[in-house]
């Protein structure tokens, strides 16, 4: 008797079987002709007002347009506006700011290696320009031999 008495007094929503067994089920020969009548009234004014709200809503999102208008808004200012506040909220966190000063850091780190390599590719560049033209000169033999015999005296 209790599981039964627990069962009517649950208040976990209603389940996809639950739902059907609902809908299926006629309750329609459990009611009188007078309840009946009072739930066929209920139901055409249930109908009504949603109706009217729905007139009443239409009526004022049109209005909503207007006043928009008279004010020059229109859906590329809000989305301009809305994208502004969303990029300024989103640098206001906190995972932002420690994210963006993360990434300035290593970006930081990044150029000065770059600069670095750039340096020494540079100054390769310049010893090999300053081996070829070595090469090239008049007194090239002399400098050669002068380096191989510098070498054979160590």
């Amino acid at each position: 008797m209790e599981a039964q008495a627990q069962g009517l007094l649950e208040t976990e929503p209603l389940q996809g079987r639950d739902e059907d067994t609902v809908t299926s089920a006629d309750f329609s020969n459990m009611l009188s002709e007078e309840e009946k009548e009072e739930l066929k009234a209920e139901l055409v004014q249930l109908e009504d007002e949603i109706t009217t709200l729905r007139q009443v809503l239409s009526a004022k999102e049109r209005h909503l347009v207007e006043i928009k208008q008279k004010l020059g808004m229109n859906l590329m200012n809000e989305l301009k506006q809305n994208f502004s506040k969303s990029w300024h909220d989103m640098q206001t966190t906190t995972a932002y700011k420690k994210t963006h000063e993360t990434l300035s850091h290593a970006g930081q780190k990044a150029t000065a290696a770059f600069s670095n390599v750039g340096t020494a590719i540079s100054k390769k560049f310049g010893d090999m320009r300053y081996s070829l033209k070595l090469l090239h000169s008049p007194f090239h033999k002399y400098a050669c031999y002068e380096e191989f015999s510098y070498f054979q005296i160590i």
